[in-house]
């Protein structure tokens, strides 16, 4: 390891003390740590994030196609993606930087949207602005329509996105490795709607009906975009977008048992 760059949340609190820990024991690892938003390299040798979710998602976005390992430290509320928790800071930082760490490459979903890097590694949501009416939403996988359902949204997520947004809608989780991604409607206005697993090559098509209202577009939980009454987006599955650190030994199911409790008790 040669070159680091440091992340943190918007509003660090917590994290404050870590990211002067961090500086030093970048400093006795010889390790140079760049922490300015502005003058981040492209290809570091790992990215360290002290955050929560949202801000791994941010840099797992920042370096995707890069291959740049994303390395993080949890300071968020769930820290599902993160490798240690703050109890494990030295620990953890010291083996950022001597590269003791698995990479685990994440797929991605790719809408095409004519913004500057249209990739999501969570999920690409559909929500209805507030206060504005229910959206009438459809989907279609290849020619055939699947779903049209009056709703608050819908959302399309990777297995790693399975455990967010779309668990809160009470679609499956998908473990980490499954091929595919899944699309569930957010408070639909109907009895029969449910979930749907997609396989990987399937292309996914969202459209919004005539005559109701825009939809915002969100990427990892930041607006990117709206959908007009009328417009339809396509959604690709794609392999190998993100790198993601994670130490030896690290499991998903335990990890879920650990983040959201026994699935069954």
């Amino acid at each position: 390891m040669k070159t680091a760059v440091l992340i943190t949340q918007p509003h660090p609190g917590a994290a404050t003390e870590a990211v002067d820990r961090a500086k030093q024991v970048a400093t006795e690892a010889g390790v140079e740590l760049i922490a300015q938003p502005d003058e981040l390299p492209e290809r570091p040798d790992v990215c360290i994030v002290l955050g929560g979710d949202g801000s791994i998602l941010y840099a797992l976005r920042r370096y995707a196609d890069t291959g740049v390992p994303v390395f993080g430290v949890n300071f968020g509320t769930v820290g599902f993606l993160a490798a240690v928790e703050p109890s494990d800071l030295d620990d953890g930082l010291r083996r950022a930087f001597a590269g003791d760490f698995e990479v685990m490459s994440l797929p991605g979903l790719e809408p095409n949207l004519s913004i500057e890097k249209p990739v999501a590694l969570n999920d690409v949501s559909f929500i209805r602005r507030p206060e504005g009416r229910v959206a009438e939403l459809s989907y279609r996988v290849g020619d055939e329509e699947v779903g049209k359902v009056r709703c608050d949204g819908l959302v399309a997520a990777t297995p790693a996105g399975s455990t967010g947004y779309n668990l809160a809608n009470a679609g499956p989780i998908l473990a980490w490795g499954v091929k595919g991604y899944v699309v569930s409607f957010i408070a639909p206005h109907t009895l029969t709607a449910r979930a749907l697993v997609v396989a990987p090559g399937d292309v996914l098509c969202v459209a919004n009906a005539e005559g109701r209202e825009p939809v915002e577009v969100h990427l990892d939980g930041d607006a990117a975009a709206e959908l007009a009454p009328g417009e339809e987006v396509e959604i690709r599955f794609r392999e190998d977008v993100g790198s993601l650190a994670q130490l030896p030994g690290a499991d998903f199911y335990h990890r879920i048992r650990d983040k959201f409790g026994r699935l069954a008790q």
